[in-house]
């Protein structure tokens, strides 16, 4: 669709630079200008509009704590000692 605009902003200007009308050239300019403004920030919405994530790929309030205590879960069994026997060190003379 702004590539629409564009084209009819074109067409103002060859109307603007073949009539003899000093009025209508006017116009046609003017035309032409406004034509210009509203393609480039429809090309520049549909840019925005391509790069925004999704809604659906955001996380919710309880899955995000639910992630939260997961993580401190792994962190804390990380950092506490396991009492392995197979890991403890053997005893030397």
């Amino acid at each position: 669709m702004p590539w629409l605009f564009l084209l009819l902003a074109l067409g103002a200007v060859v109307i603007a630079f073949t009539t003899t009308s000093v009025p209508l050239a006017a116009i046609a300019l003017v035309l032409s200008l406004v034509f210009v403004v509203i393609g480039v920030l429809g090309l520049l919405a549909q840019r925005v509009g391509n790069q925004s994530r999704s809604e659906a790929m955001m996380v919710d309030p309880a899955e995000l704590r639910r992630l939260r205590e997961q993580a401190d879960a792994r962190r804390a069994a990380a950092t506490s000692p396991v009492d392995d026997p197979a890991r403890t060190p053997p005893a030397g003379p």
